[in-house]
C-alpha cells in the first residue's frame, strides 16, 4: 500500500492522539498518509485520489461516517476501536501498530457489506441517501407515537402506531434494531429487516425481507417526525410524507485480518460483555 487515509473522531482527544501515532508509524515505513476529522466529509473526499485504504480511529459511528466518505467508490475500511462495542471495527487500539504491517504486506480479506438506499420526496425535490446500518422513521421531540403506514413491494404490511420503524441492513441488525428486539442477521447477508420500536397493538414482530424488496413508509402525524439515515442525516417529516427504502447499488468493503468464523465468538463477547 502506498497511500492511506486516517479518519478520526474529532471530539475525543485520545482518538486524535492515536491517529497521530498511527500516521507517524505508517510514514516511517514509507507510506503516504493523510488524516482528517470524520465529521469533515467534503474535505475528506478531496483527499481520496489513489488512496488504498481508510483507517478509522474511533468507534462504529466513525466507520459510518467513513462509509459516506468513500461512496460511491470501493476503498476498503479498517477500523481501530477507540469506542465501546465496536461491532464493525477490526483492531483494538492496543494491537493496531503490531498488526498494521500485516495489512501493508497485503494480508487480510475483503468483507463486503450491503447498504440501503432511502428516497425521500418526489421529482426534482427527491433526496437519495445510502445507509450501512439503518433508515429510521421516528417521532420527533414530542413524546407521542406516530402512525407509519408500511408496505412491501406495493402490498400493505402494517400500519404501525409506534415510536419508530427501523429498516436495517444485516450490519445494522446488531445496532438500534437489536435494541428494539430485532434478530441478529449474519453480517454479509443481503437481506434486511423491518423492526418497529415500542409498537402499540398491531404487528409487533420484526420482518426479514429479501434483497429485492422495496419498503415504503408513509407518515401519519400532526406533530413532528424525523427521518434518520445511519444517525448521520436527520430530516423533519410531515404528515403524508413517504420514505422508500430498497437495497442500495453500493456496498461497503472492510479489510480484515480476522477469520470469517471468528465473527460468532466476537458477537457473543460483545453482546454479553464477556470477551474470551
Amino acid at each position: 500500500m502506498k497511500k492511506i487515509g486516517i479518519l478520526y473522531h474529532p471530539k475525543v482527544a485520545a482518538t486524535q492522539a492515536k491517529a497521530r501515532e498511527v500516521q507517524a508509524f505508517l510514514e516511517s515505513r514509507g507510506v503516504s498518509v493523510w488524516h482528517c476529522s470524520s465529521w469533515e466529509t467534503d474535505e475528506a473526499r478531496t483527499k481520496l485520489d489513489n488512496t488504498d485504504l481508510i483507517l478509522t480511529v474511533g468507534g462504529d459511528g466513525t466507520i459510518l461516517r467513513a462509509a459516506q466518505v468513500v461512496l460511491p467508490g470501493n476503498i476498503p475500511i479498517t477500523g481501530i476501536n477507540m469506542g465501546n462495542l465496536g461491532f464493525m471495527t477490526e483492531l483494538s487500539a492496543a494491537e493496531a501498530l503490531e498488526k498494521l504491517p500485516l495489512l501493508l504486506a497485503g494480508q487480510g480479506r475483503l468483507d463486503e457489506r450491503a447498504m440501503l438506499q432511502a428516497e425521500y420526496g418526489a421529482g426534482k425535490e427527491a433526496q437519495v441517501f445510502h445507509a450501512l446500518n439503518d433508515v429510521v422513521v421516528a417521532r420527533g421531540a414530542i413524546a407521542r407515537v406516530i402512525h407509519v403506514e408500511t408496505s412491501v413491494d406495493g402490498e400493505p404490511l402494517n400500519k404501525y402506531k409506534a415510536d419508530a420503524v427501523i429498516v436495517a441492513t444485516a450490519t445494522g441488525s446488531t445496532g438500534y434494531a437489536f435494541a428494539a428486539g430485532g434478530p441478529v442477521v449474519y453480517p454479509r447477508s443481503p437481506d434486511f429487516l423491518v423492526v418497529p420500536v415500542a409498537p402499540h397493538l398491531g404487528l409487533r414482530y420484526s420482518v426479514v425481507l429479501p434483497q429485492s424488496a422495496v419498503v415504503t413508509m408513509r407518515i401519519g402525524t400532526l406533530h413532528p417526525a424525523t427521518l434518520s439515515v445511519d444517525g448521520q442525516v436527520n430530516l423533519a417529516l410531515a404528515n403524508g410524507d413517504a420514505v422508500t427504502v430498497r437495497r442500495s447499488p453500493h456496498i461497503v468493503r472492510f479489510l480484515r485480518l480476522s477469520r470469517e468464523t471468528e465473527y460468532y465468538r466476537s458477537l457473543k463477547g460483545k453482546l454479553t460483555g464477556k470477551q474470551e
